[in-house]
């Protein structure tokens, strides 16, 4: 397959990907943060009942946790595209 039509073909694959990696990176914060805080639900920014540092922290837990799972999705994706092809997603 050449590059560009490797390329197109994979777009799709990524795109569920990235909508099934977010779902699981919800999820992995959600119960991250029940056991971290205690607390059912992670402060919104605008949380008026809710401190400067509670907040940066959830919002710094909550990227750390989208931008690993996202990478681990997307690797695996590539990983089994390289499978069924022969050739590495661009």
């Amino acid at each position: 397959m050449s590059r560009g039509i490797n390329k197109v073909a994979y777009k799709p694959v990524g795109v569920l990907l990235g909508v099934a990696a977010g779902a699981v990176a919800g999820a992995v914060f959600r119960q991250v943060w029940k056991m971290t805080a205690g607390d059912g639900e992670a402060p919104s920014a605008t949380d008026e009942d809710r401190g400067w540092a509670e907040i940066l922290a959830a919002a710094a837990l909550q990227g750390a946790i989208f931008a690993v799972v996202r990478a681990a999705v997307d690797r695996g994706g590539a990983v089994g595209v390289r499978r069924l092809t022969g050739h590495w997603p661009d």
